[in-house]
């Protein structure tokens, strides 16, 4: 079977990371090989900017900057040769937040944006994203409940606003891509419906 590159999208507390987790078990136990990455991170250099990335607050340009900087390196270092060497993909953010976060959140150009993925990426996009939805005020007090907290999550709940507007608009500009996610459900009931998305999507058995 053909690899496939799925990533997942989101604001804060809507179980990105949890979710991509059982998604790759998932995907092991029925016998593909998996990389489970992140953004910002996933190869040495990319890890490296995360941490200036989460260290203090950044003009939106710059911030935008860095950003595609580490996903540059993340796709050459990792995610391309994971998918030529035949791994499926499964990656907690990509492009997607950043429009979501510097573009929608921040206010910087989307021109930009564009523009850094064009020359950075080319027309490398995932062949699924799956976002998972939830209003801003659960997903929030879900973030504040784990006892850690990153720069983002400390922003109003405005920000947070413009963000979840942003990931949603661009679903529904992209449906043959995306899958949305009702992230307000029991862990297990949202895992089956990644699972079925997955298997109706990309003929994952």
């Amino acid at each position: 079977m053909i690899p496939r590159f799925i990533s997942f999208e989101g604001g804060e507390g809507a179980g990105k990371s949890t979710q991509v987790r059982i998604l790759s078990s998932a995907l092991a136990s029925l016998g593909h090989p998996v990389l489970r990455t992140r953004e910002p991170g996933g190869s040495a250099g990319a890890e490296a900017v995360r941490g200036l990335l989460l260290s203090r607050p950044w003009d939106p340009l710059a911030e935008m900057a860095l950003h595609f900087a580490a996903r540059r390196e993340h796709w050459a270092r990792s995610l391309r040769p994971s998918l030529d060497a035949g791994s499926w993909v499964v990656c907690d953010r990509f492009f997607d937040s950043t429009l979501a976060y510097q573009v929608g959140g921040q206010g910087a150009p989307r021109e930009v944006w564009t523009q850094l993925r064009a020359t950075l990426l080319g027309d490398v996009a995932p062949d699924l994203t799956l976002l998972l939805d939830l209003p801003v005020e659960a997903g929030l007090a879900r973030a504040g409940a784990r006892g850690e907290t990153n720069r983002y999550e400390t922003l109003g709940p405005e920000f947070h606003a413009r963000v979840r507007q942003t990931f949603l608009r661009q679903a529904e500009a992209e449906p043959a891509r995306f899958a949305v996610i009702d992230a307000t459900q029991p862990r297990e009931v949202v895992s089956a419906a990644i699972l079925a998305v997955c298997r109706e999507r990309l003929g994952l058995s």
